[in-house]
Formats: C-alpha cells, structure tokens, sequence
C-alpha cells in the first residue's frame, strides 16, 4: 500500500494538476496549512483526505506530522508544485514491488521561464521522498531532509518541477526561505566568517560554469543569479541576527569600528547584487513577455 502525502498553503492553481498524478496511490494525504482559497476544496474531489496543520516555519515538523496520518507501508511525499507523470508512476509500482531498497531518491528537473532546466544546481539534485513507514524521520526546519536507515536507490525517470510561474513568487520564496535557513543556522551556532561571505559567487561560479549552467541559456544564467542571490541573503541575515543578539550598549571603539566596516560591507555588498539583478531585470527578462512578473 503506498500513500502519498502533500502539503499544501494556498495552492488553488497547482493542487488539482498534482493529484491527478497521484490517482494510482492507495492513499493521499494533504497536510493543510491554514489555507483561505480552495484548495481544501479541490483536494476532497480527488478523495484526498485533509488535515489542517499550521507550519509553523517548520517543514521537518510538518512531514512528520504527515508521516503519523498514514496507513500505507510505503509513504509517498510530492510538493504540490511537482508532478509525477505516468512513466515515473509505473517505474515506482514496479520497483517497489521487487526491491529490497527502504526508500528511493528522485532526480527533479525545474521548469523556469517556461523551458526545463537540465544542468547547474537543479539539474544534479537527487532528493528522497519515498520511503518505507517508520525507516526515518525528517531533519532541519528548512530545506528539510528526510534521514532513514537502510539502502536506497534512485529512480530513472524524474518528478517534475513547476516551482514558480512568476518572478515575483521566485522572490518571495528565496526571501522567506532564506529567513529560515539564517534562523536554522543562528540556532545551531552557526557564525559568519570572511570565507562564509565568499559562498554566494562561488555558489554562481558553481552552477553555472562547473555545473554547466551556461548550456541552459539565459535561464541557466538567471537561476544561477538568483541562487547566489539567495546563498548571499543566509548570510546576510544570519550576520544581523549575530549582531543584534551581541549588541551592547558600550562595546569601545575597536569593537565599534569593527562593525561599521562589516556593516559597510554587507550593504555594499546588498547594493551589488540589487543593482545586478535590476539590470538582468531590465535587459533579459523583458524579452520573456509569456513569463509574468
């Protein structure tokens, strides 16, 4: 019995596109975060059964509650912007029937500015989604990881990825999630260094010429911006969390110079990337008129 879970704030446009991929699930779950729209609505005309669960800023939390709702020996987790085409529904029938493996890793490629993305960041990520009940739980508050014990293997075909139709969602998912990850990262101790500040272009460098970005085009190019662009706000947002955390009503001269220059250096730097970005806006985008901002 294999039941697939999916959570779920707000997603009127993508949930039925989503579930209709999922109609071969002996059961389907959708963990509800609070929303206003009809995506509950939509949901219970597929048979999914809804549980409302407020997020709370934590979607490690949020699986694991998913994964305390099923019945199935296999659970199955897909985003509600993902979906699962019928050569990966038949490869995932098939496998788990005749595998000895406790879960399995997807490969997902992204649909951006209206075309897939095969190369960069997005192009080798492999993550695990299906797995067998009680092999593991989820770890990490954002970007969540899913820790089981025993062998897992990874599946041919991809899940696919329609993460963002506009650009202006892309944004606000990268400012939100990098709040969370700065936050993650404050919690665990974790403090900004002269190397953590040189992460964000290595990040560009990285997808796009090691990675080989570059052969997706000027999406290729733009993604590569946009995660360095996020990369960049972690680190941002973690150095003012350390900075108001250590704040002192008279830390002397030294210490107050010390700050004035790394304070100097994160808008400068701030200015950099808004300033690049803008230009992208203005010179590349444009051309992409079917892409809504």
């Amino acid at each position: 019995m294999i039941s697939a879970v999916v959570l779920t704030k707000n997603e009127e446009r993508n949930i039925e596109e989503c579930l209709s991929g999922l109609t071969w699930c002996d059961e389907i779950i959708v963990i509800d975060d609070n929303s206003i729209d009809d995506t509950i609505k939509t949901a219970e005309k597929f048979g999914a059964k809804v549980v409302r669960h407020s997020l709370n800023k934590n979607f490690a939390d949020q699986r694991n509650f998913g994964l305390k709702q099923v019945k199935g020996e296999w659970i199955f987790f897909v985003d509600a912007d993902e979906r699962v085409s019928k050569e990966l529904s038949d490869e995932i029938q098939k496998e788990i029937e005749k595998s000895d493996a406790a879960g399995f890793y997807f490969r997902r490629i992204d649909n951006f500015m209206g075309e897939w993305l095969r190369h960069g960041e997005v192009g080798s990520v492999r993550i695990l989604r299906l797995a067998k009940k009680g092999t593991g739980e989820w770890k990490r508050k954002v970007d969540e990881i899913w820790e089981i014990k025993g062998k897992a293997k990874t599946f041919a075909s991809p899940l696919l990825h329609y993460s963002h139709l506009r650009l202006s969602e892309f944004l606000t998912s990268i400012n939100e999630r990098s709040t969370l990850n700065a936050q993650e990262f404050y919690d665990n101790g974790r403090r900004i260094t002269f190397i953590e500040w040189l992460k964000p272009p290595a990040k560009f460098i990285q997808n796009y010429f090691f990675r080989l970005g570059f052969l997706d085009g000027i999406r290729g190019f733009v993604f590569a911006i946009l995660m360095s662009l996020h990369s960049f706000l972690v680190r941002a947002k973690l150095y003012l969390l350390w900075a108001r955390g250590e704040k002192k009503a008279d830390s002397g001269s030294k210490s107050k110079t010390e700050s004035f220059v790394k304070t100097l250096f994160l808008f400068w730097s701030f200015f950099v990337f808004a300033s690049y970005l803008y230009f992208l806006l203005q010179r590349g985008l444009s051309k992409w008129s079917s892409w809504q901002f």
